[in-house]
């Protein structure tokens, strides 16, 4: 049983506003994993004040970029030394199968050092070329921090998706109060237990685990300079007319349909074995995943013989054994919300394939659902076009390329997308055509050097490498 019965408020563990913790329940069994302390208003007021005093004294903001680089490097050498603790937290309590949770900590490794080697090429302060060589004025251009960033995270990747916000805005010199959800207590409980060891002054960084009408709370804070969001597009929403409405500074990244189109010159056998993770990575809960198989009709049922082999190939369950690959969802809720757009598929008339709204056998225990292909899908069906979250795959036949194309542009969302084709260079030319924030290649996975980030409902703003270290800072010119 894990406990956090303390906030981590400004570098600090206090006693929460309210003494009750909130259970903490496995979505394997249901049983009770943890207890944890959540935050409200009133503590949000103690970290927002915390982190505002810390901003106007000025020990972190002023602090040399080089010195804000060596305490960020601390930290994420820190994370490396206890990976295996991050990864066995996260899938307690998401529920998320080891493999995927064991992968990922080299991803966060990665996307630490991008963000760390852009820092070190950033220009924190430049003079400009007068454009009249004539001219006696001179510019100076200065990046600096925004001031106090809200970032707000949602439950499926914690880790990443905090790491993705902190360390940009941390080195950037900004104050953060990063609001977590109730259900990663425990692995952002041990975040800031991390972040507590590698020197940050005071006033600088809380985590708090909360609820919605408490993120609210948060977000439409007067001390809230800029909001970091990633979640669902309902809520971005949401946020995006709060900070429109007050003025904050906004990047959200929210959620996606992507779409995988499978050329008709593909080896099948390559963009399966690849989709197998690009489609149903984290039991199919990730915002990136291509969970729209476009075919071309030539050779749809091939196309979908293939999807059914591979899902039916897959263990579903108990996420701490090795060769499990599709864990539960985290909450029954979600369980049955994707249960209940099985249900919609087949009432739509898309042909059930394998899987089905019936829970696996042996595990009705916990929030498993059975994992689903659907092919003979129309793309204006709810199925193809509502973000799903759960391993469901639909598969959607098109006639040549303009058409794949159009249909994996027919959506509200534009947040990823894949091409497999034996031709990498006639690939790429049809990815150039997608209208979405990212596109692999193949099955190449999402660098962390390049901006990463939505079109259209899927968000506004880029995280990663020096876009996203951008993002946490304000243009200042001075003339001389």
């Amino acid at each position: 049983m894990i406990i956090y019965d303390r906030l981590f408020v400004g570098g600090s563990w206090v006693r929460p506003d309210s003494p009750e913790l909130l259970d903490i329940t496995s979505p394997h069994d249901r049983s009770v994993i943890g207890r944890a302390a959540q935050a409200r208003p009133a503590d949000i007021d103690r970290a927002l004040a915390a982190a505002r005093t810390s901003f106007e004294k000025g020990e972190w903001r002023l602090t040399p970029p080089e010195r804000r680089i060596a305490v960020l490097r601390r930290f994420n050498a820190l994370r490396e030394e206890n990976a295996e603790r991050i990864a066995h937290l996260i899938s307690l309590e998401n529920g998320s199968a080891g493999w995927f949770t064991r992968a990922g900590q080299p991803g966060l490794t990665r996307q630490a050092n991008a963000y760390l080697k852009a820092a070190e090429e950033f220009a924190w302060e430049e003079t400009l070329v007068p454009s009249d060589p004539s001219s006696p004025v001179r510019s100076v251009v200065r990046r600096e921090a925004v001031g106090v960033v809200a970032a707000v995270i949602p439950w499926n990747s914690p880790f990443s998706s905090a790491t993705a916000k902190i360390i940009p805005a941390l080195l950037a010199g900004n104050s953060v109060v990063l609001k977590v959800s109730p259900e990663n207590s425990l692995s952002m409980g041990f975040l800031a237990e991390l972040l507590e060891r590698v020197g940050l002054p005071e006033g600088v960084i809380s985590v708090l685990p909360a609820d919605r009408e408490t993120s609210e709370y948060l977000i439409s804070h007067r001390e809230v300079d800029k909001i970091a969001f990633t979640g669902s597009t309902r809520a971005g929403r949401r946020i995006a007319a709060i900070a429109g409405e007050q003025l904050k500074r906004v990047s959200l990244e929210l959620g996606g349909k992507s779409a995988a189109i499978i050329l008709p010159d593909a080896d099948l056998g390559k963009a399966v074995a690849g989709l197998r993770f690009g489609s149903l990575l984290n039991n199919g809960e990730s915002c990136i995943a291509q969970t729209r198989v476009l075919a071309p009709r030539s050779r749809y049922e091939e196309v979908v013989t293939a999807l059914k082999e591979l899902v039916e190939s897959l263990k579903v369950g108990d996420p701490s054994e090795p060769d499990t690959f599709i864990g539960p969802m985290i909450r029954p809720d979600q369980q049955e919300r994707v249960r209940d757009y099985i249900r919609l598929g087949i009432e739509e008339g898309a042909r059930l394939v394998t899987g089905g709204p019936q829970l696996p056998e042996g595990l009705e225990k916990g929030n498993y659902v059975t994992p689903t292909v659907f092919a003979d899908v129309d793309n204006s069906m709810r199925i193809a076009q509502e973000e799903i979250f759960g391993p469901v795959l639909v598969v959607i036949a098109y006639d040549d390329e303009g058409d794949a194309v159009r249909i994996a542009d027919d959506s509200e969302y534009g947040l990823s997308g894949g091409v497999w084709s034996a031709d990498e260079e006639h690939a790429l030319a049809v990815a150039r055509r997608l209208r979405t924030g990212t596109v692999t290649v193949n099955g190449a996975s999402i660098g962390f050097d390049g901006p990463f980030g939505g079109f259209k409902a899927s968000g506004i703003g880029r995280e990663y490498g020096a876009v996203g270290l951008g993002t946490y800072t304000e243009y200042k010119t001075i003339t001389v």
